[in-house]
C-alpha cells in the first residue's frame, strides 16, 4: 500500500483514553486523498527493496522472531547481495544496537532486518519502504505503529504486508489486514481505533488478559472497585452484586453501515457499558431501531450479550460463557451462592435444552441447545427468576 506522510495517535492510545473517559470529545482532522493515493499489496514483492534503494531510500524488513532473525537476514542478503544489510533487535548488546541504529540513520545501511523494536520513537525520513513478515501475526495497533515508521517525509511510502496464502489465514487475521489496508489517509488512526474496538469487543477493550496490577482483578473489575471506593469515601452505600466474567463468542458490535458516524458510535458504546438492567437495555435497543432502523445481526448480538450479562449479575453468576453459533452456554457460580436451579431446569426443559452438571461446589452448568433461539430463551427465562421484578424478554 502507498502511504502519505502522517503523524497520528495509535489505536491503543485512543481506545484507552475513551474507555477511561479521559476524552470528552474528539476532533478528527481529515484530508481528501489523491486519485492514485493507495495501491494495496498483501503478498510477497521481491522488487520492493530494489525499487526503494534505487530511488535513494532505505528499507525496514520487520521479522518479529529473534530466534530466526539471522536466517531471515541471510535470505535478504541473498536476495540483494550488493546492498548493506544489518540486524536490530532488543536482545542485542546496548552498544551494538546503538551502533547499528546510528549507521542506519546516517544512510550507511540499506536494509534493516529488525523486530518491532522500531515501532515507536524512530524517525528516519529516508526510510520509506517497510516489509512486515508474517503480518497476520501482528495486532492492529502494532501494524499501525509499524506502518507509521515510513512516510515521514515528502516521499511516497510503501508498506508491504507479507502473509501466507489466504487459505491459511484465520478470519481474525484477515479482518485486521483488511482494516489496515483500507485505512491509509489522514485521520485513519481514529477509524482504525474504532474498528479495533469492534473486533475486540466493547465490554473489555483491553482484552481478557491484562498486565500489571490490573491483571490481578481484570480491567472492568478494577474500574468498578475504583468507583466503589470513591463512593464509599463519599459516604454512599454500594449493594450492587459484581457482574460475571462474560464471554460472548459471536461478532457483537455496531457496524459502520449501521452507525456511520464515529463519535456517535463511541457515545453509544459508552452508554451501553453503563446500563445495568435488562429494561434499560431494551429501551436502548428501541432507541437504536428508531434512530438507525432494524438491528443488524452484530448489533443484535451486542445487545443480547449486554442483557445476558445484566441477568447474570442479578443471578450472582461468577462466569458466563455463551456461544450462539454452537448453541452452548456455561454458567458458573461462586462458593456460598445457592442457585435457583429449578427455574433454570424448567426453562431448559420446555425448550429441549440439555443441562449437564460440570461441578457441584461451586456449581457449574453446561447447556446445550438445538439452536440459538432456544438457548437464548432458556437463559433469559431461567436467569430472570433471580430478579426482584418481572423482566420482559
Amino acid at each position: 500500500m502507498v502511504l502519505p506522510p502522517k503523524r497520528q495517535a495509535s489505536p491503543a492510545t485512543l481506545l484507552a483514553a475513551h474507555r477511561l473517559k479521559a476524552v470528552r470529545s474528539v476532533a478528527v482532522i481529515g484530508a481528501p486523498a489523491s486519485p492514485d493515493h493507495v495501491r494495496h499489496v498483501l503478498t510477497d514483492h521481491e522488487e520492493a527493496i530494489r525499487r526503494e534503494v534505487d530511488r535513494g531510500g532505505q528499507v525496514f524488513f520487520v521479522h518479529n522472531r529473534v530466534q530466526s532473525i539471522d536466517p531471515v537476514r541471510r535470505t535478504v542478503e541473498r536476495l540483494v547481495p550488493d546492498l548493506t544489510v544489518a540486524v536490530a533487535h532488543g536482545q542485542m548488546p546496548e552498544r551494538r544496537l546503538e551502533e547499528v541504529m546510528f549507521r542506519f540513520f546516517h544512510g550507511e545501511i540499506d536494509v534493516l532486518v529488525c523486530t518491532s523494536i522500531i515501532e515507536s520513537g524512530l524517525d528516519v525520513p529516508t526510510a520509506n519502504t517497510i516489509l512486515i513478515h508474517r503480518a497476520d501475526r501482528f495486532g492492529l495497533a502494532d501494524l499501525y505503529q509499524l506502518r507509521g515508521r515510513v512516510g515521514r517525509s515528502h516521499h511516497r511510502a510503501y508498506c508491504y504486508l507479507l502473509v501466507p496464502p489466504r487459505g491459511r489465514l484465520t478470519a481474525e487475521a484477515e479482518k485486521r489486514l483488511r482494516t489496515i489496508e483500507e485505512h491509509t489517509d489522514l485521520g485513519a488512526g481514529y477509524r482504525i481505533a474504532l474498528r479495533d474496538l469492534e473486533m475486540r469487543g466493547a465490554g473489555n477493550l483491553l482484552g481478557a488478559d491484562q498486565s500489571g496490577f490490573i491483571a490481578a482483578v481484570g480491567f472492568e473489575t478494577y474500574l468498578r472497585l475504583l468507583e466503589e471506593t470513591i463512593a464509599e469515601m463519599r459516604g454512599a452505600e454500594e449493594a450492587r452484586p459484581e457482574p460475571p466474567e462474560t464471554a460472548y463468542e459471536a461478532d457483537a458490535y455496531l457496524p459502520d453501515a449501521y452507525v456511520p458516524d464515529g463519535q456517535q458510535k463511541l457515545a453509544l458504546y459508552r452508554r451501553l457499558a453503563r446500563l445495568e438492567t435488562p429494561d434499560q437495555i431494551a429501551d436502548f435497543a428501541r432507541e437504536l431501531e428508531d434512530r438507525y432502523g432494524p438491528l443488524p445481526e452484530p448489533a443484535a448480538h451486542l445487545l443480547e450479550a449486554a442483557r445476558l450479562k445484566a441477568l447474570g449479575t442479578r443471578a450472582r453468576l461468577s462466569r458466563l460463557r455463551v456461544d450462539p453459533r454452537s448453541g452452548t452456554a456455561e454458567l458458573s457460580w461462586s462458593r456460598g451462592v445457592e442457585p435457583k436451579l429449578k427455574a433454570i431446569q424448567d426453562a431448559a426443559g420446555e425448550r429441549r435444552v440439555d443441562i449437564q452438571v460440570k461441578r457441584v461446589d461451586p456449581l457449574r452448568l453446561a447447556l446445550v441447545a438445538r439452536g440459538w433461539p432456544d438457548l437464548r430463551d432458556a437463559l433469559v427465562e431461567g436467569l430472570q427468576a433471580w430478579a426482584p421484578d418481572p423482566i420482559v424478554p
